[in-house]
């Protein structure tokens, strides 16, 4: 999500308003954050990786948000990352809630969007004769599955929108931020991490996952902050175009795409700028799945239904050129990456991975 300096300030004075109002009660759903492009342009925001500030699930001004390089990784954005971490715990929780209550389903609508995305779960014949303690265990375990693939697609389904035109916040050409190059290997990162924080017995959530990135990004080999610009730089009119001091981000577009999101091989692997980190391969990770489902007998369909302009040419994309009224990430985020990636190349020209 890119918006502008103004509204960034904007946003901050009614979030910081709502939460004095509601007097530190605790909000379910995550809180947006202020994303940023990979490109050495006024408005990027790049990060010490000494200084990222703890993570925080509700409002912390404290929090770092923006971009860092790692050599395993190429740039990631902080942003995507964070952000996907808390949807995994967001829908973990509500997973293992309503299989604890042997409820239907749940749905919810990311902050600045509106299409809503339904769950709706099928149980076994002998739900019911489970002991509360079975239920528990085998709701925990699901829960650690089904977040992880429930955020992920969720923020896939944020950049799809984005690439048909969708704008969540203002008349900032949102479009050229869909699918950079660090978009979906962030996303993913942050699934993964939101899963060790929640398993952390030591800690609170907040707490872990601020361990958890640092052990990460160190992991992956995160370099200065300098490195992080000098490798923007060098993709300067290759990888993007545009910007100035006076526009910053509003008019900076990205040529590179990364549009692996781990169809085929079940891996996305990331995109590193070459010449920075000699000697180092990109490491891929592995998407989540629901392949856990079929060892309890339960199964869980994932529908999202859409209210946006954009609707009639995404449903086409989605169902290619049939009826239908909604999008299951499953069955039809293969034929809309399709879609995408003939337009990129064949329309815009961009360079994709």
């Amino acid at each position: 999500m890119l918006i502008s300096t103004l509204q960034k300030i904007i946003y901050s004075a009614i979030v910081t308003g709502f939460l004095i109002l509601i007097g530190g009660c605790q909000i379910g759903i995550p809180k947006a954050r202020f994303g940023t492009l990979p490109t050495a342009t006024a408005g990027s925001a790049f990060l010490d990786p000494n200084h990222l500030g703890g993570h925080s699930y509700f409002y912390s001004p404290l929090e770092k948000n923006g971009i860092v390089y790692t050599c395993k990784t190429g740039h990631i954005d902080l942003t995507h990352l964070r952000w996907n971490a808390d949807y995994t715990l967001y829908a973990a929780k509500r997973t293992r809630k309503a299989l604890m209550k042997k409820r239907k389903g749940f749905s919810f609508t990311i902050v600045m969007e509106r299409s809503k995305h339904k769950m709706t779960f099928g149980y076994p014949e002998n739900w019911d004769d489970l002991s509360h303690d079975e239920k528990s265990k085998i709701a925990e375990e699901v829960s650690l599955h089904t977040g992880p693939y429930i955020a992920y697609n969720a923020t896939l389904w944020h950049e799809i929108l984005t690439w048909f035109g969708v704008r969540f916040i203002g008349i900032e050409p949102e479009f050229h931020s869909s699918f950079s190059w660090e978009d979906m290997y962030s996303n993913l990162i942050g699934t993964k991490l939101a899963i060790e924080a929640m398993q952390d017995p030591n800690h609170s959530y907040s707490k872990a996952m601020t361990l958890a990135i640092d052990r990460e990004l160190e992991r992956l080999g995160v370099q200065s902050r300098r490195t992080a610009i000098d490798a923007a730089k060098k993709m300067k009119g290759i990888w993007f175009k545009g910007g100035t001091p006076v526009t910053g981000n509003f008019f900076v577009k990205t040529m590179k795409k990364n549009l692996d999101i781990g169809l085929g091989d079940g891996f996305v692997t990331p995109t590193i700028v070459d010449g920075i980190c000699e000697g180092v391969k990109p490491e891929p990770l592995a998407v989540p799945n629901l392949d856990i489902l079929s060892k309890y007998g339960l199964t869980m369909k994932y529908e999202i239904y859409m209210s946006e302009w954009e609707k009639g040419r995404i449903l086409k994309a989605a169902h290619q050129g049939g009826k239908g009224k909604t999008v299951e990430p499953d069955k039809h985020f293969p034929a809309i990456m399709e879609f995408i990636k003939k337009e990129a190349v064949e329309k815009y020209g961009y360079i994709i991975d």
